[in-house]
């Protein structure tokens, strides 16, 4: 009998403990942030790195890297604006006012305004978080958050006074992974990209770029299987559509490349560009690529180098610059920051009309000592054919132009 009921003991032990056991595999880990998925936990020195922030102040004007920058032979650059804080997409107004978005610090938009040859900065929108993603058109400034794309009309004339804004759509799903906006209108249609809210996973409706009426009707796909793209633009020669996309971080330091891509607007919208199945158009994604085939997606146009971090990219149509860069994009690789060897420039890529292109640097000189001076983001063309480029790490804005001596 007492061995009968030592084994029941046993038993009831034994139960506790299984029960105890699977409770505790049923508790879920602690949430981790969407941009360390996929990191190797084992690794301390991939532990160690996280996204690295702007500068919670801009740089001094006589601090500035602007004089440790290199160009090609002819070219020079000169500091347009110091004290941007966490400059990020520029835009032109009519009257030449120039309108600057933020995003995790500044939370502002600002506008730089020319009179008498002086140059103003101004904050016009203040205390919107993620006001990333701006553009102009006929005198409307349309601005995009993470939640929603508002319109200021009659905007030249209210610098002082924008007043509330117009919201024509508030479907945005938010969120902090990918979810800032890059805004570009074309043909009377407005462009912006819903990024996928982690590294890695399946993105359901995010991961796409879409367009729109300018009311804010009429909502169509043009892109699929794109991880985050922060820089777009249209060929004024054949109309398509290139983009730049971060490729997933944590697969390895050197792999896989960002890449720059191309839509055929004449052709089919929708096409699907790989992620999370496939990256860098060649290679299958350890998780989310088994029983997928990289040739079933579009190829990207060109790499663009392991977690460039690749954003702003324009398209040259003004008269200064020498012929070869007419018609060529400008593509700020604002640099890593979960690689160890850090890089960043503004390169130049030409298309070469068979759905590639060639690139290569520009303007380099953004790193030292394996340290970001500056981290370039979107670029200007302005009128008389100069190119402004933003850098919100050291809260800067540059103006290259041709000298050709």
């Amino acid at each position: 009998m007492q061995r009968i009921r030592w084994i029941s003991a046993s038993i009831r032990t034994a139960l506790l403990c299984g029960a105890a056991t699977a409770a505790l595999a049923q508790t879920p880990p602690a949430d981790e942030p969407g941009w360390a998925k996929g990191r190797p936990k084992a690794n301390q020195d991939a532990m160690r790195m996280a996204p690295v922030p702007a500068f919670p102040i801009p740089t001094a004007a006589d601090k500035l890297p602007t004089a440790k920058f290199k160009l090609p032979p002819g070219f020079k650059v000169e500091t347009f604006m110091p004290g941007v804080l966490d400059a990020r997409e520029l835009r032109e107004g009519a009257n030449g006012t120039i309108f600057v978005s933020t995003l995790f610090v500044g939370q502002k938009v600002y506008a730089i305004t020319n009179s008498g040859g002086k140059r103003e900065l101004k904050t016009i929108i203040d205390k919107m978080p993620m006001a990333a993603g701006i553009a102009y058109d006929k005198g409307t400034l349309f601005v995009a958050t993470n939640t929603k794309i508002m319109r200021y009309d009659g905007i030249d004339a209210k610098l002082d006074n924008v007043g509330e804004p117009k919201v024509i759509y508030d479907k945005l799903p938010g969120g902090e992974d990918h979810s800032w906006k890059f805004l570009r209108i074309h043909n009377n249609k407005l462009y912006f990209p819903i990024g996928a809210p982690c590294n890695i996973c399946d993105p359901g409706e995010y991961a796409k770029i879409y367009r729109m009426d300018l009311d804010g009707s009429n909502v169509e796909t043009i892109a699929a299987g794109v991880r985050n793209t922060v820089g777009f633009d249209f060929d004024p020669k054949t109309g398509d559509l290139w983009f730049t996309d971060n490729g997933r971080d944590w697969f390895s330091e050197e792999l896989p490349n960002d890449e720059l891509n191309r839509v055929e607007m004449k052709a089919k919208l929708g096409q699907h560009y790989g992620y999370p199945y496939c990256h860098q158009g060649s290679i299958p994604d350890p998780e989310f690529g088994w029983g997928k085939k990289c040739s079933d997606y579009v190829k990207p146009a060109a790499l663009l180098g392991p977690h460039a971090g690749s954003l702003g990219l324009k398209f040259y149509d003004g008269k200064m610059f020498p012929a070869k860069y007419r018609g060529a994009m400008f593509i700020a690789r604002h640099g890593p920051w979960n690689r160890s060897v850090k890089y960043a420039d503004v390169s130049v890529a030409w298309p070469d009309g068979k759905g590639g292109a060639k690139v290569e640097p520009f303007m380099t000189g953004f790193v030292e000592n394996n340290t970001y001076l500056g981290r370039p983001v979107d670029f200007l063309v302005m009128k008389d054919g100069s190119l402004l480029v933003s850098d919100d790490h050291a809260g800067a804005i540059y103006r290259i132009s041709y000298t050709g001596k």
